[in-house]
């Protein structure tokens, strides 16, 4: 592995830098599961005793930061991919929360030469501080030519 990206590694992974607070409104989450075209009533009745989000909901929520204040600009960065976990139904009408830290950093080279990849990863928790969801979020940067 490149030098840079291990010191990038070493310096990053796993540490928290945002926390953000979420409610989850049951007329959102309806309506999204709407657009996805869901047909069963868990997602779409409030009155269904198992009501919840559509387990991909979760990747409509966003931090207030992609990457972490001083992270290295190795190129122009461009979306590369989402990525959902679920643990446990997010219930609308709640709050969560979500905590930010980079999952991974890796370089991979192409015939445009190399491309840094940095996974963001939201660990979403209900009140009761239980895990709820992961949702990852994929950057690649093409290095600077």
């Amino acid at each position: 592995m490149d030098q840079d990206i291990e010191e990038t590694r070493e310096k990053f992974l796993n540490r928290d830098f945002d926390e953000k607070t979420f409610d989850i409104p049951a007329e959102v989450t309806i309506e999204y599961a709407r657009l996805c075209g869901e047909t069963a009533s868990r997602f779409l009745d409030p009155a269904d005793p198992d009501f919840q989000a559509p387990p991909t909901y979760i990747a409509s929520l966003s931090g207030g930061r992609a990457l972490p204040e001083d992270f290295p600009r190795f190129g122009i960065g461009m979306d590369a991919g989402k990525g959902v976990e679920c643990f446990r139904p997010v219930r609308p009408g709640t709050t969560i929360t979500g905590r930010t830290h980079l999952h991974d950093i890796y370089s991979k080279t192409g015939r445009s030469g190399r491309m840094v990849f940095a996974v963001s990863r939201i660990e979403f928790y209900d009140e009761e501080g239980n895990h709820l969801a992961n949702s990852d979020s994929r950057m690649v940067m093409r290095e600077k030519g």
